[in-house]
């Protein structure tokens, strides 16, 4: 007997064993499913967990009514939405491509409650449909921070720039405003640049792009070449001068266009094609096809513009009390008196008004008031600092070119 309940035991005690191994995995399986379990997400304000989400792209030729109307929102319901909106959400900037996102209710007939639109990086709107309708605007916190970077020219230097982390794109910035200091077809692989940049920064982690150039330097044929951004106060735009505040760029440009072919130099007895006789061409002829941009040599005031059966369409300007330049034949005068010009600035585009076989321009130069050829002048390489600003100046670029001068020691010593 005692036997037999000791074999009964033990078949009960495995019975059960085998029964709770049996049922584990049904419980392991329900621990599992309640651990994943979908977390609350959130974004533009808004638990999205809540909503059953869509996207809408707008289309080429969208508006913001053909968007509703896809949504079934009647046209009384569309004038109604877009003129309590109309204050804080202009519609008229929706761009194709750009995309929509809309939050409607879990309900058999989704509802929709909330659409949010994303211009750009820099934030969002929401139109919101719950309770009253309105819309309202979220902007992302913007950070700065300041990059210096120093490398070596290998390759272009947009790729050596890359190379370094900074936007391959600032080379051809840097190209406009170093082209009068260094020729950027004639680097060698091994010269040395560096670049000091403000760049921007959503949230302080999402880039955004460089917000400025704060200075940059080269060595070029053994020189060390400098430049800052700075914008005296009668200058409309910063100029780019050197580490003593000398300007970069030279006073005058080379000609008045940037693709032409020189068809009649200065002359004191020069056979005139329409008159058909000798006499002095006090200006140097550049052609090109008709409406190509013309832009002033240098910055200065517009003292002049008007029409003449000789020069047509023209326009000058002067510079300071000793130059003064004359652009004739214009097809179209885009200046007026007394407008402040910036030197590559267009005021015009070629023509062939007046007295003018083609398309061409005539760039006429006043030295002292007399007319004289620009191509043989040696002009000044610079406009002058304003001296009131210049210790200004010096004091602003001094931690600039401390943080290049450093990161250049750190880089190659």
């Amino acid at each position: 007997m005692k036997i037999g309940k000791v074999i009964t035991f033990f078949v009960l005690f495995f019975a059960v064993i085998s029964c709770k191994k049996q049922t584990e995995p049904e419980f392991a399986e329900v621990f599992v499913a309640d651990k994943a379990e979908t977390k609350p997400e959130f974004a533009y304000g808004f638990s999205l967990n809540e909503y059953h989400m869509e996207r809408d792209t707008v289309e080429r030729g969208d508006n913001l009514s053909l968007i509703l109307a896809r949504h079934n929102y009647d046209a009384t319901e569309i004038h109604d939405i877009v003129s309590k909106i109309k204050d804080s959400f202009d519609v008229r900037k929706i761009k194709a491509g750009k995309t929509f996102t809309l939050l409607k209710t879990k309900d058999p007939i989704p509802r929709l409650e909330v659409m949010i639109y994303e211009p750009d990086k820099m934030g969002f709107q929401v139109i919101d449909f719950r309770d009253s309708i309105h819309a309202y605007t979220v902007n992302y916190p913007v950070t700065y921070k300041v990059k210096t970077i120093a490398g070596e020219i290998d390759g272009s230097l947009s790729a050596s720039i890359q190379k370094e982390g900074l936007d391959p794109g600032l080379a051809t910035a840097l190209s406009k405003q170093f082209a009068w200091s260094v020729d950027f077809f004639k680097f060698k692989r091994g010269d040395k640049f560096a670049l000091s940049v403000r760049e921007k920064y959503i949230n302080d982690s999402i880039y955004v792009g460089t917000e400025e150039i704060l200075g940059a330097y080269f060595n070029y044929n053994d020189k060390d070449v400098y430049g800052f951004p700075f914008k005296q106060k009668n200058q409309n735009n910063a100029q780019f001068y050197d580490e003593k505040g000398k300007q970069m760029r030279t006073m005058f440009l080379k000609s008045p266009l940037k693709y032409f072919r020189i068809t009649s130099k200065f002359s004191n007895n020069r056979f005139h094609p329409v008159q058909k006789r000798f006499k002095a061409h006090n200006g140097t002829d550049y052609a090109a096809p008709h409406g190509t941009p013309i832009m002033t040599t240098a910055a200065g005031v517009v003292i002049q513009t008007g029409y003449t059966s000789g020069n047509g369409n023209f326009v000058k300007i002067k510079h300071d009390k000793t130059y003064t330049t004359q652009y004739l034949h214009m097809s179209k005068i885009l200046v007026r008196k007394g407008q402040r010009v910036q030197q590559g600035q267009i005021i015009g585009k070629v023509g062939s008004t007046g007295l003018a076989t083609g398309p061409h321009v005539c760039y006429r130069f006043w030295k002292n008031g007399v007319q004289v050829d620009p191509l043989r002048q040696k002009l000044p390489t610079s406009l002058e600092m304003d001296k009131k600003e210049l210790p200004v100046y010096l004091s602003q670029i001094e931690p600039i070119k401390k943080a290049i001068d450093d990161k250049i020691l750190e880089k190659f010593d």
